[in-house]
């Protein structure tokens, strides 16, 4: 399976953007979807989780209560709504497959890294 996140786009701040995970060449099957992100220079982390059937939902402490994670089974796609975006969500954004065990968080859990989609978020 490959998958391929859309939606990025250069905003100001205090807008919104909805980004896509869209899967292909197979389904997301049973599994745990997670979105992380990558900042210049920085290590890549944990943006938010759903689980199989999209009723499980994890947020890292930076996006919650601004963040929505989704899925939608039947069209093999993860969306992540980004309300009052800020300077500081200005990053690549990727999501996974978590097909290993471990950590919901970690991204050494996850597989099947599809291409970023990047945002960039103005003040």
């Amino acid at each position: 399976v490959q998958l391929q996140a859309s939606g990025g786009g250069s905003v100001q701040a205090g807008d919104s953007l909805r980004l896509s995970c869209a899967a292909s060449r197979g389904t997301f099957g049973s599994y745990t979807v997670g979105w992380f992100r990558q900042a210049p220079g920085k290590e890549r982390e944990f943006v938010a989780y759903v689980g199989e059937f999209g009723v499980t939902k994890v947020y890292a402490a930076s996006v919650k209560g601004r963040f929505t994670i989704s899925r939608d089974n039947a069209k093999n796609t993860v969306y992540l709504q980004m309300n009052s975006l800020k300077p500081e969500d200005t990053a690549d954004y990727y999501c996974a497959r978590k097909v290993h065990s471990g950590s919901f968080i970690s991204e050494a859990s996850y597989e099947n890294w599809g291409q970023g989609t990047q945002v960039t978020v103005s003040s």
